[in-house]
């Protein structure tokens, strides 16, 4: 790594880099002088600095009273193990029934169901990508991905494949007549569209027809006897159909239709923790600026494809015509959020007293500054939230109380950055055991500012698996999805936040869809997050976006919530049923599950310590590839941390496994001039040793959080 200089502040020692960042690009034209900004930030490390270190002593503490408790109840006993919980606080006792009162919410996070992108904010071509899916083409979606079957000479491979497109097109206009029929006829033999009198017209040969519910017609754009866009809604999403006779797809079509848009990724989730490798000031300058070109609607990224340039900024809104001859504008991005860095992780960005800080403390300021531009109209006329909220998602909090000093937090930056009370909006993310059991305590501690809640496998699985360490051997990863606890976690998310009052005011959010180049399997399978009742769910590209918005077409999730309502919430008592092992596995069983944890690990953290890439598409055991990120990372580690402990696996065992599959990653990465391959030198390679730690002292890992490790390897690799 690049020495670095530091600027000195009261007893702030700032990293040279943001503190000419922060004075130069994000203060100005915010009122907040760079003198203030510091001052204020100062205050809040020494207020806030001891306080989480104290949360943190007390995640400890009662982890060790679980540990402890477990070896002396070797025969378990649920009702024992509950008023256990209960005696140390892990198990509060519920708060009386309540109603959210957040204000101020984008209709996008209270109102609309839909998809929403988590993208790693350190990568600016991936942002910008994000940012603009609010918007996706249908066409686009189904001819590029597996959704659409490569059967009867329909393969995607070569150029354009005409049987393949008429097949997308065939596709397509039977989505148009199950969402948007026709009072007679179909779409696929329409021959014109018009509007007359403010009600869409479409011409099917000779004979005409129109819309079945005429309220579904939005707006227009161009002349009436031949508009170039019309714009339908249904379940408050919005489909833009695209004529143009000129274009290679509309001058085959009757009717001239070019092209079918769907409103996608209604939000997206800018990360600065699971999917980003950023752990010094210069990694730090990077996700900042990227997010502060979002609020001020400057941010552009240029690349190559195709042997051309391509340049790429932010989208525009769109206008249309209303059918009683108004106008319509509907936003042309993603409404944003920014996921802070949970309290756990330390920074030597800026040192308190000498001391690297809670990176958490600097993400709330530096991120709520910078969206202080978009909030007093210094966006470039690119606004991101139009209701005045700035929407950070927090990560990582166990319990109530954490929630309360997080909100505590917002409140005082707020204060120090002239910011409106309950401005900052809140994301909870109910990805950890304390937090599941306390949901309704912890959405009560942030009652004014909570905007989203969300489930995810992967992370609750890790802590699940760290906090019963020593209960006993867990269940393979794959039957762990079978288990009694999770469908409750699942269930339970979405019974708390309905009886807490967040339908129409917050998200109810479901977890990602992992395997990318699978859009088929999505396809049959992500129904079920809304069907669940989650008004949104993850998905790892704009693409999956786009093809995961025609399951909010089809499912009116407001009304599966008012049906979910009725049925009796999750059981506290199945949530904490902890999926242990339950028969003896052969030799080749327990084989396969360490070689897949194994290989998730190395192709993992060779891209994360190794390149500095955050999330990535890694190749699994059987070559398909998977979105990995610190949380597949954390479940992978305390699997296998797990099972060494209980003597299922032998540390030879694991050595072997890794230096076996180091061998296979290697291959896998071996066209990228970036990699350095790890069989080369095991001992000296920092991404093997990374990995080797993670599964070796997973155990001992606070939380069994990953990030530990991989700074200190990220570190040790930049600076070789």
């Amino acid at each position: 790594m690049t020495p670095v200089s530091y600027v000195q502040h009261g007893q702030l020692s700032i990293a040279e880099p943001l503190h000419k960042m922060v004075s130069e690009q994000v203060c100005p034209g915010t009122d907040v002088t760079p003198e203030h900004f510091f001052s204020e930030l100062e205050k809040i490390i020494a207020d806030f600095g001891p306080r989480i270190k104290e949360h943190l002593a007390t995640r400890d503490r009662i982890q060790e009273g679980i540990d402890q408790w477990h070896k002396e109840n070797k025969a378990f006993d649920a009702s024992a193990y509950k008023s256990y919980l209960q005696s140390v606080n892990y198990l509060e006792p519920p708060v009386d029934a309540f109603t959210i009162n957040t204000e101020s919410v984008d209709p996008e996070i209270a109102t609309i169901a839909g998809a929403q992108l988590v993208v790693p904010l350190d990568n600016a071509r991936f942002v910008l990508n994000a940012a603009n899916a609010r918007w996706g083409s249908l066409y686009d979606a189904l001819y590029g991905t597996d959704a659409i079957s490569e059967d009867g000479g329909a393969e995607r491979a070569g150029g354009y494949n005409p049987t393949r497109g008429a097949k997308v097109v065939a596709h397509t206009k039977k989505f148009l007549d199950e969402h948007f029929p026709l009072k007679s006829g179909s779409h696929s033999d329409a021959t014109a569209y018009s509007i007359d009198g403010g009600n869409l017209t479409v011409a099917l040969g000779s004979e005409t027809t129109s819309l079945n519910d005429p309220s579904q017609l939005k707006g227009f754009v161009g002349d009436t006897t031949a508009p170039t866009k019309i714009l339908l809604c249904k379940n408050n999403l919005h489909l833009e159909m695209v004529f143009d006779a000129s274009h290679p797809i509309g001058k085959t079509d009757p009717a001239s239709l070019a092209d079918v848009q769907l409103e996608s990724a209604i939000s997206t989730i800018m990360d600065c923790e699971d999917s980003v490798a950023s752990v010094d000031v210069e990694d730090k300058c990077q996700v900042y600026a990227n997010w502060l070109g979002l609020m001020r609607g400057t941010l552009e990224s240029s690349f190559e494809k195709g042997g051309k340039t391509v340049h790429r900024r932010l989208a525009a809104d769109r206008t249309y015509t209303t059918p009683d001859g108004g106008t319509l504008t509907m936003p042309g991005r993603s409404v944003l959020l920014v996921r802070n860095v949970g309290t756990q992780c330390e920074i030597d960005a800026i040192k308190y007293n000498d001391q690297p800080v809670a990176e958490t403390l600097i993400d709330a300021m530096v991120t709520s500054l910078s969206a202080k531009h978009d909030l007093i109209g210094n966006n470039n006329n690119f606004s991101n939230s139009r209701h005045g909220s700035v929407y950070i998602v927090k990560p990582k909090m166990h319990g109530s109380a954490e929630v309360a000093l997080a909100v505590e937090l917002f409140d005082r930056v707020e204060q120090a950055l002239s910011l409106k009370k309950n401005t900052l909006k809140m994301g909870i993310m109910d990805e950890e055991r304390r937090t599941t059991v306390n949901l309704k305590n912890c959405i009560n501690a942030a009652s004014n500012r909570v905007v989203f809640i969300n489930t995810g496998f992967l992370d609750r699985t890790g802590d699940d698996i760290h906090t019963s360490m020593e209960a006993g051997a867990m269940l393979p990863k794959a039957e762990i999805k079978e288990a009694t606890w999770l469908q409750a976690y699942e269930d339970n998310n979405v019974d708390c936040g309905l009886a807490c009052g967040l339908q129409g005011k917050a998200q109810i959010g479901k977890g990602m869809w992992a395997i990318p180049d699978e859009m088929a399997a999505m396809l049959k399978a992500k129904i079920t997050h809304p069907q669940q009742g989650g008004s949104t769910a993850w998905v790892p590209s704009p693409t999956a976006a786009t093809l995961h918005a025609t399951h909010y077409f089809q499912l009116n999730v407001h009304e599966r919530q008012n049906e979910i309502k009725s049925r009796v919430a999750a059981s506290v008592d199945d949530i904490l049923t902890i999926p242990l092992l339950d028969r003896n596995l052969s030799a080749e069983e327990i084989k396969n599950e360490l070689d897949n944890n194994v290989q998730g690990i190395l192709g993992y953290v060779a891209r994360w310590v190794g390149q500095g890439i955050g999330c990535s598409k890694v190749p699994d055991i059987n070559n398909v590839g998977l979105m990995e990120d610190c949380a597949t990372l954390r479940i992978s580690s305390q699997h296998i941390a797990n099972w060494l402990h209980h003597g299922i696996l032998s540390e030879e065992e694991v050595i072997e496994s890794m230096k076996r599959l180091a061998a296979t990653v290697d291959e896998q990465n071996k066209n990228d001039s970036d990699y350095v391959a790890m069989t080369k030198d095991f001992d000296n390679s920092v991404t093997f040793q990374a990995s080797l730690d993670l599964a070796l002292k997973g155990r001992v890992q606070p939380n069994g959080y990953t990030e530990f490790i991989l700074y200190e390897r990220r570190q040790q690799a930049k600076s070789a």
